[in-house]
């Protein structure tokens, strides 16, 4: 156990008070392991953020059981509080509570607070180790963001960044690790690194802070360093970028550029080049980084998923480990389809094999993770440094509404997209236009995940068990939408939403209705994926179809529309998909959506039961937040509740393909965040 879980729990002492109140303004108790060693000694974690929401789950799990003279469902229950003044909470909680007061100032004295508030909080046991070992004396702003720099993001540019070799090694090696600096961070390290006359004039603070941004510049570089050793080709998933676009001389020549870039090749961060010749005096190393034939890039994508399979996260992984590992997997998968769509089925049997056991592997960590309850405790997570689950994005879209000043926002939910199929219209609009970028992160899907509990969590900012009474249908989607933006001070006539968007014949009514209304806040649901991928029998033919449906321009313009009308666009999903194999139709159960062929969900313990005992390979597992009496059965493995042997694509189950979603953030390459 680290230090620093153990300097949180000495908080909590063993003698058990049943009701406890966290005094916690920076988060510091909302970390995942802490809540998961909380909850090994008994505790449990209530936020309170809604004051009627809080009130009712305290008072139907807790109090009422402890009137009762019972213990309650957990030892103790922690109350977070995000204020440092226990007296603001109501008088029986700061009355009867031990008080517990947490805080970053208090945590690491000699550090800036307001530089260390901007770290996020996986970062904190590295730092508190440095902080208590390495500091004698206070520390200014500017030396706090050197010492973590340094110790937190291994990245030291007063010292060891001497030259532009120096640099590219450096942001490379902390991309690569998902390492990537908070603004205030970025910003700081640039200004030291172009006061030595390195990259001058160039946006280095954004290579810092933002991925994407960086492998535009890398994949560019990577264009034209290749052009100079005389191969021409195109590139797998996009065009040479624009002018707009830095163009920066990279030294892949350089042996740790070299490693880490091919790396970047076989995760997807990077595209191959397709070529037709390579010069005889070509280095060997760049074979990474370009593609000849068919059979070399079957190769290409069988060794992408051989790395991947050995990347898997364990069942005690972080969810930011599973959540980077699906973004490999979407990339990877991507690949794999389009595999089939250039060139046929031949030689597609080794790597149909490998991504089999790619996801008879990553499913079966994945549900150990979920039986751990490590999923529990997303839904308590900070939602500052970004969604985690898909019930928090309207909160986080409210927070950066607030903090950017941004005044008008979209959502677009993409109903039933997969990360692989996110995957194919990035690489479709990168291709025929140059204009968007995209900042791409992911959240999580209620499980199970269906549209009427995921996609009504996500509109609504709730969770399940707060919409018990339409859980079974998103009629009231709407409602949940402008009532949530009506709570955070949005006008009713400045709220819009709409439902059912498909065809690219909808955007003139859509755009007359943006034009009319003027809107500040939007909600859009595009379902034709969804609607599409329940008549297909492969995610192959879905991939297929999407490349059809992308050529109409219907997504191209929506994006452009929004954006040309100063609106700040997140895109994501409720839920993704799967390929399956029927094993037939329990008899017993509702459906709460008639296409969630991935579960079953009952409302007595016995009718469970009883369908479990049919069904041996299926799975139930108690999913915090869900109502009471909600109680899912899911399919087991890569199988749905459809007639035997049937092969469907569909959801509602347990899979990184329908548990991780992408939420990306749309702009122009030239704009501001």
């Amino acid at each position: 156990m680290s230090q620093w879980i153990e300097r949180i729990l000495s908080r909590f002492t063993a003698d058990l008070d049943r009701l406890w109140v966290a005094c916690d303004p920076d988060d510091v108790l909302l970390d995942e392991r802490l809540l998961a060693e909380l909850r090994s000694r008994g505790f449990e974690v209530l936020l309170y953020e809604d004051p009627f929401v809080f009130r009712t789950e305290f008072e139907e799990r807790y109090r009422a059981a402890w009137d009762r003279g019972e213990p309650g469902p957990t030892p103790a229950v922690v109350v977070h509080w995000r204020g440092a003044d226990p007296n603001e909470l109501p008088w029986d909680l700061g009355h009867y509570g031990r008080v517990v007061s947490l805080g970053l100032a208090q945590l690491f004295p000699r550090l800036a607070y307001n530089v260390v508030k901007q770290l996020e909080p996986e970062h904190f046991a590295v730092l508190l180790e440095a902080h208590d070992t390495e500091l004698q004396g206070i520390r200014g702003e500017n030396e706090s963001k050197d010492f973590i720099l340094e110790r937190v993001y291994q990245l030291a540019p007063r010292s060891s960044i001497r030259t532009e070799s120096d640099f590219w090694r450096d942001v490379l090696r902390m991309h690569f690790a998902n390492r990537a600096l908070p603004l205030v961070f970025a910003e700081h390290a640039a200004s030291i690194i172009q006061s030595k006359g390195l990259l001058t004039g160039l946006p280095v603070a954004a290579w810092l802070s933002s991925k994407s941004a960086l492998l535009r510049v890398v994949q560019e570089a990577w264009h034209r360093y290749l052009a100079n050793l005389g191969m021409e080709g195109s590139r797998i998933g996009e065009r040479p970028p624009p002018d707009y676009v830095a163009k920066v001389d990279i030294p892949f020549a350089h042996s740790d550029v070299q490693s880490i870039v091919d790396s970047m090749f076989l995760n997807g961060s990077l595209h191959p080049l397709v070529v037709e010749v390579v010069p005889a005096d070509a280095p060997g190393w760049i074979k990474a980084g370009i593609v000849q034939d068919p059979q070399a890039r079957n190769a290409f994508v069988k060794k992408g998923i051989a790395k991947l399979i050995e990347a898997i996260p364990s069942a005690t992984a972080t969810h930011k480990a599973w959540s980077e590992f699906a973004k490999q997997y979407g990339e990877t998968l991507a690949r794999v389809h389009d595999l089939g769509n250039a060139y046929g089925t031949d030689g597609l049997a080794e790597v149909q094999a490998l991504v089999k056991a790619l996801q008879e592997q990553s499913d079966a960590q994945l549900h150990a993770w979920v039986a751990a309850k490590h999923y529990a405790d997303l839904s308590t997570l900070s939602f500052h440094n970004g969604p985690v689950m898909v019930h928090r994005i309207p909160d986080y879209l409210s927070s950066r509404r607030k903090a950017l000043g941004a005044d008008k926002i979209a959502l677009l939910v993409f109903d039933g997209l997969a990360l692989d199929q996110w995957v194919q219209i990035r690489e479709r609009l990168v291709e025929v236009t140059k204009r968007f970028a995209f900042d791409e992160g992911t959240s999580f899907a209620w499980l199970p995940t269906v549209t009427s509990v995921s996609r009504q969590a996500l509109f609504s900012g709730r969770k399940p068990r707060e919409f018990e009474e339409s859980i079974g249908h998103t009629n009231k989607e709407e409602y949940l939408w402008k009532a949530y933006w009506q709570e955070q001070g949005v006008k009713p006539g400045e709220i819009y939403y709409q439902r059912s968007l498909r065809q690219i014949e909808q955007l003139d009514a859509l755009q007359a209705a943006l034009d009319d209304r003027r809107p500040k806040v939007v909600g859009l649901v595009v379902d034709e994926v969804d609607d599409r991928l329940h008549k297909e029998r492969s995610k192959q033919d879905v991939a297929l179809w999407i490349a059809n449906w992308l050529k109409t321009g219907f997504v191209d313009r929506l994006f452009a529309m929004l954006l040309d009308r100063g609106f700040h666009i997140y895109l994501t999903a409720d839920h993704g998909n799967v390929e399956a194999v029927g094993v037939g139709r329990p008899s017993e159960g509702d459906v709460p959506e008639a296409r969630g062929e991935r579960v079953r969900v009952y409302r007595s313990e016995s009718l469970l039961a009883k369908s479990a005992a049919a069904n041996a390979n299926s799975v139930h597992l108690d999913i915090a937040g869900l109502p009471a009496g909600y109680m899912p059965l899911f399919a087991g493995g890569r199988t749905a509740f459809v007639p035997d042997g049937e092969q469907v694509v569909v959801h509602g189950g347990i899979s990184v393909e329908e548990l991780i979603v992408p939420f990306v953030k749309v702009k122009y390459v030239i704009g501001n965040e």
